[in-house]
């Protein structure tokens, strides 16, 4: 008998693998339906009902579950969320916002799309200091892969390399993305140090 267990991380990316290449609302319906064979609360149970009827009647025993829905997410706010994560630059915390209002706001907050006052506001309740630009910041964090441009101007979601980012390495060393605004000077400062040497004597 194999003794082998698989580890959570192996696991969250074998699902992310798995419904990477669906749709947002399908993403959605297929955890919704993990979540009911797992007996687990459900995570999107009062999320708007799918536009189509056949998928509604697929969810109707979940939305009469109302009360485990408003549970989830809700016990943590941005500001603490954040101070988890401890994002290290201005891109991982775009990518950060953006997943916790996907992910892990109250459902009364929860949004697929976050802009530039989304992520002001989001500055001003984690206690950082206001971005000069964050509209720039936001198409950063596109131009790095961490977020997809929204169906609106000027909108942008997390993607699954942001996911992955925040949920499984933040908080890390702050080498997970490329830096936007870094030093690289750094690393020169012991070569300039290094002297000639001096002769040995007899």
């Amino acid at each position: 008998m194999s003794t082998t267990k698989t580890d959570d991380l192996d696991a969250v990316r074998a699902v992310v693998e798995a419904i990477k290449d669906f749709k947002t609302d399908e993403q959605q319906r297929i955890l919704r339906w993990v979540a009911e064979k797992l007996g687990m609360p459900q995570p999107y149970a009062s999320a708007t009902p799918s536009h189509t009827p056949a998928a509604a009647s697929h969810l109707t025993p979940l939305s009469a579950q109302p009360a485990p829905a408003t549970a989830v997410g809700s016990t943590q706010d941005i500001k603490s969320f954040v101070a988890g994560k401890k994002p290290r630059n201005d891109v991982q915390f775009a990518a950060t916002v953006a997943y916790y209002f996907r992910f892990e706001a109250p459902q009364a907050e929860r949004k697929d799309v976050i802009n530039k006052e989304d992520l002001q506001e989001a500055c001003r309740k984690a206690g950082r200091d206001r971005l000069t630009n964050p509209l720039q910041t936001l198409h950063n964090a596109h131009n790095l892969g961490l977020l997809d441009k929204g169906s609106e101007k000027a909108t942008f979601s997390i993607n699954s390399v942001g996911e992955n980012l925040v949920a499984m390495t933040l908080p890390g060393d702050g080498n997970s993305t490329p830096k936007v605004r870094g030093k690289k000077n750094a690393g020169k400062k012991a070569a300039k140090k290094k002297a000639p040497g001096k002769a040995k004597k007899a």
